[in-house]
């Protein structure tokens, strides 16, 4: 007997799924309502320069990897990765610059400029990043939480105390860093899950040992051949992509999907996976008489993760100052999660990271020309930023902080296309523009997100950052790879 499914969307994690599934010989259909491919993740090319318009900065190589192991593949054969060294460049207000390197001693050369201490205690940070990686790779990252036995089990208890849930990743730093440069550098990390390095658990300290060992890579042809790579080979495996499709409606008959309503008509299936937004899909897929565990109240409970503001520039010169990935510091970076989630206001001078793949790559851009990704973190959608009033106004000011560090004429480009959380909700109908779902701003949305198997409808399973384990690709591509060999080892 075949066994068929329904995946709505086509990000990574759907991708995934897809993959696991049709390898163990599933019928897979996925439906995606843009015209490509990709959810947050897509290509934008305009004269000469090619732009990915989403996640940028790859880490934990070995996720992608499996995915195609999964499918019987091997990776090198669809995509190419290259790991970066320098990982990224950190420039801070004061002038001061970290290039952060697999290399332990460079890194503690380089604080020393401006904290001799800190640079005394990089290693001890990096020890403690390294356990509390292992403790959520072992208990946490691969494995899905479905229901009480699953979160009680004593080594996934052991774990969670050992991370210290209660304690925020800022508090953490300080116990190893004073100066300011040394925390803003180390607490951006909380960003990676969209969320604020005073509210954040300390367990995202972990990704220093992510990206120091585990390294940061690039794509060839951009980040978006990741996507292309895990269509080619869900296809050869008989996937059916079919893209400008929406889903409208997920059937329920006695408790149980049966299939959904589209644009473009029904499809019947035994198992529905949505990869979109776990809090959206249930607001607008679902009768409300189907969902009462996840009812409109309790899906406005939620805080959003950030969002972000976004910049495609194509400039007609090189900068020295830029490696691949740069991030720019303002002189007060907590002020900008005050501004994003206690006032919900995008920031007056926020840290902008900008991702230049043409650094490693020729043919990004043309010669002497720059391709330049700028990425401001802004508040989730709410009434007090009218986007379509401000986008303007507010790009105008990123390009003029960019200038002050450095950056001259990059308000002359050649293309300049801004993309706001506005944008985001449309195009990907991702909860109130929100890039990475749910935040991780309390232990209950980090540890306790919404699961991957819905409550009330059989058949009904759910991938992508706003449910188990988390945002960030990697582990929204690993999240799709275990709902479906869940899925697969638990059929009927």
């Amino acid at each position: 007997m075949t066994h068929q499914a329904v995946i709505i969307g086509a990000g990574l994690g759907g991708l995934s799924c897809a993959i696991t599934l049709a390898s163990k010989g599933w019928k897979v259909t996925i439906l995606e309502r843009q015209h490509t491919a990709g959810g947050k993740l897509q290509r934008v090319q305009k004269e000469g320069y090619i732009f990915d318009r989403g996640p940028s900065s790859i880490t934990m190589p070995h996720v992608f990897r499996g995915i195609f192991e999964q499918g019987g593949a091997k990776m090198e054969d669809y995509i190419g990765l290259y790991e970066l060294e320098p990982r990224s460049r950190n420039v801070f207000a004061d002038g001061s610059v970290v290039d952060m390197s697999r290399d332990a001693e460079k890194m503690k050369d380089q604080i020393s400029t401006f904290s001799p201490s800190d640079a005394l205690q990089y290693e001890n940070f990096l020890r403690e990043s390294a356990e509390l990686y292992q403790h959520s790779e072992e208990n946490f990252l691969n494995r899905l939480m479905l229901n009480w036995r699953d979160k009680a089990r004593p080594s996934m208890l052991r774990s969670l105390l050992r991370v210290r849930p209660m304690t925020p990743l800022s508090s953490l730093l300080h116990r190893y860093f004073q100066h300011p440069n040394t925390l803003a550098m180390m607490g951006r990390y909380s960003t990676y899950v969209g969320s604020s390095p005073q509210q954040a658990p300390s367990m995202f300290a972990m990704l220093g040992h992510v990206e120091a060992e585990l390294g940061v890579y690039g794509v060839r042809g951009g980040t978006y051949s990741i996507v292309e790579g895990m269509v080619k080979l869900a296809r050869e495996l008989g996937v059916e992509l079919i893209t400008d499709t929406e889903v409208k409606h997920i059937a329920v008959w006695g408790g149980r999907a049966t299939g959904v309503d589209t644009s473009s008509g029904y499809y019947k299936a035994d198992t529905v996976i949505s990869n979109g937004d776990v809090l959206t899909v249930n607001r607008t897929l679902l009768d409300e008489e189907d969902r009462p565990s996840m009812s409109n109240e309790k899906i406005s409970s939620f805080e959003p993760s950030l969002s972000g503001f976004v910049t495609l520039a194509g400039v007609p010169r090189q900068y020295n100052k830029l490696l691949h990935h740069t991030v720019f510091f303002p002189e007060h970076y907590d002020r900008e999660f005050q501004e994003i989630f206690v006032d919900k206001q995008p920031p007056e001078h926020p840290a902008l990271y900008v991702c230049y793949s043409g650094y490693s790559e020729a043919g990004m851009a043309p010669d002497c020309c720059s391709n330049l990704f700028i990425l401001a973190n802004a508040p989730y959608l709410s009434p007090l930023t009218n986007w379509n009033r401000e986008t303007e106004a507010y790009g105008e000011k990123v390009l003029a902080d960019l200038k002050s560090h450095g950056l001259k004429d990059i308000d002359k480009s050649d293309v300049l296309l801004h993309y706001t959380p506005q944008n985001i909700e449309e195009d990907t109908l991702a909860y109130k523009g929100a890039i990475y779902g749910i935040s991780a701003n309390s232990v209950k949305q980090t540890f306790f997100r919404p699961g991957n198997q819905s409550k009330d409808v059989k058949g009904l399973w759910f991938v992508g950052g706003a449910t188990h384990p988390g945002s960030g690709t990697p582990i929204v591509t690993l999240t799709g790879r275990l709902v479906g060999e869940y899925i697969d080892s638990h059929k009927v």
